[in-house]
């Protein structure tokens, strides 16, 4: 099943018409939903102690290097929500060529979010590893990690299923 999202109207006055919106493989949260419950109180449990602007710029880096349009949407929507700039959420994709935009503790999260995603290029190297320990105590760097954990089982739950983005709103899940 496909259905059609509303066409804008383009800046020259003529609509613009979307392709379709695909559906999802499955509803996965509907066929395990003691998982789906489980990652709830997860994904609770793993934000604990982090700032919720910072939680949501990993939940936004992680969910664009493994390309969860789903997640994308609800994190970035969230981060607007707990009032992050739109202008750092676009640079989020670059943020090493713009760390202008971001603070230092913020950098060596979003360095340290892109090791722990990226396994495929080796182990989280100790520079990485080390940079965050200067900027979050052992308990927030915990947290960090465990955050960071999480959003990448929830884009791999994301990915798999072709988890349809566009109709999440903010505090929906909370």
């Amino acid at each position: 099943m496909t259905t059609t999202r509303n066409t804008p109207e383009t800046t020259n006055g003529t609509n613009a018409e979307y392709a379709p919106e695909q559906s999802p493989r499955m509803r996965w949260a509907q066929h395990a939903p003691e998982v789906y419950k489980a990652m709830i109180r997860l994904d609770a449990a793993a934000g604990q102690g982090l700032e919720p602007r910072l939680r949501e710029l990993v939940k936004i880096r992680a969910s664009q290097i493994n390309h969860c349009a789903l997640c994308l949407d609800m994190h970035s929507k969230d981060a607007l929500a707990a009032g992050e700039s739109v202008e750092r959420i676009i640079q989020l994709g670059a943020w090493e060529e713009s760390r202008h935009f971001y603070t230092e503790r913020e950098l060596a999260a979003l360095e340290l979010t892109d090791a722990v995603t990226v396994l495929t290029d080796g182990f989280v190297p100790d520079e990485v590893y080390d940079k965050a320990a200067k900027h979050f105590d052992e308990e927030e760097l915990a947290q960090l990690i465990a955050a960071i954990a999480v959003i990448n089982a929830w884009n791999r739950f994301g990915v798999s299923t072709r988890a349809v983005p566009g109709h999440y709103t903010p505090g929906q899940y909370k």
